[in-house]
């Protein structure tokens, strides 16, 4: 098989590719040959050794994919070769087989394609698990996404619209905010132009908006936290600008609202189930077109140092996937 490998830390530029024997998938585990996998902006921190997870050298990048099973292991049950799935691995998809447990991979409704497959478990994962379990949206609640043309930002646009929430976009051009309208936003703030804590209190009436999703981190995070509703709920996912935030904790105080931390990653592990019920529905919203599963761009496995700086650089519209051959 052929395989991206990060050998030594550093830019993706610094990424080689390799033939490598393929795996041969161990009791219980399937044998997967991905078409699509799916690259999100940890991994542009992984390979730099700068993100919590950190694997041993040498490794694969990529968390997400789509493929068909070209093989069973032992007591293999639950899929059947020839069977399209898409599944979640943390890091390691980057490549042209994969030996992975049953349980982490999902079957792909025919009414989905691999690109729109590959791309569904770590954004829109994050996004189901912080806007369900940890911050209980409800219909008629106003939810502001920070980021909300990237990757994860547009999860949040789509399933908080799907969710019956009013949806405000926050983003840093006006080209992207008409971007995330076209994907479910009701409305739109360019925080490069106008005031982010001003701007979503107008929008919300001078209430405050009841749930912010904040993938961005940096100085948007207190200027949105202080434009909170009482009881509002701010949910930390990532630091996409490279800057984790000290916030004044007297906010939370003031305001009665609550800081919510978003471990996708560890949810999977310590609830199994809540994970697959989450995954059934956005596959199933998938397939009716609820969720776009917007693709930006496919790239071939031997451009990954392209894809990977398009999510560096956030100029990323939805997903990037790279090809495998």
């Amino acid at each position: 098989m052929i395989a991206a490998l990060c050998e030594q830390y550093g830019p993706p530029e610094t990424l080689v590719l390799r033939e490598l024997p393929d795996p041969v998938p161990g009791p219980g585990e399937i044998l997967v040959e991905p078409s699509r996998v799916a690259l999100n902006f940890f991994d542009t921190l992984i390979i730099e050794n700068k993100y919590q997870v950190k694997p041993a050298l040498p490794f694969s990048p990529g968390g997400e994919f789509c493929g068909k099973v070209v093989g069973l292991g032992e007591g293999a049950e639950g899929v059947f070769i020839g069977q399209r799935v898409a599944g979640y691995c943390s890091y390691g998809a980057a490549r042209s087989r994969l030996a992975l447990p049953a349980s982490s991979l999902t079957p792909v409704p025919e009414a989905l394609s691999d690109e729109r497959a590959a791309g569904l478990f770590i954004t829109y994962g994050t996004t189901m698990h912080a806007l369900v379990q940890r911050a209980d949206l409800r219909p008629g609640e106003i939810l502001a996404v920070l980021g909300a043309s990237g990757g994860v930002g547009l999860a949040a646009v789509e399933i908080g619209a799907a969710l019956g929430a009013h949806v405000i976009a926050c983003a840093s051009s006006a080209e992207k905010l008409d971007f995330a309208r076209r994907h479910g936003a009701h409305e739109g703030l360019d925080y490069l132009q106008d005031d982010l804590k001003e701007g979503l209190k107008l929008r919300s009436g001078g209430n405050g908006v009841d749930c912010v999703y904040d993938s961005i981190g940096g100085a948007y995070s207190e200027a949105a936290l202080r434009a909170m509703a009482w009881k509002g709920r701010f949910l930390v996912v990532g630091f996409a600008s490279g800057e984790i935030p000290k916030i004044p904790l007297n906010l939370t105080l003031l305001k009665g609202c609550a800081i919510l931390g978003v471990f996708w990653g560890e949810f999977v592990k310590r609830e199994p189930e809540a994970h697959r019920q989450n995954m059934a529905r956005i596959f199933d919203w998938a397939a009716k077109g609820i969720l776009s599963a917007h693709v930006d761009e496919v790239i071939p496995l031997h451009d990954i140092a392209k894809a990977l700086n398009l999510l560096k650089e956030r100029k990323a519209r939805g997903k990037i996937l790279l090809s495998i051959p």
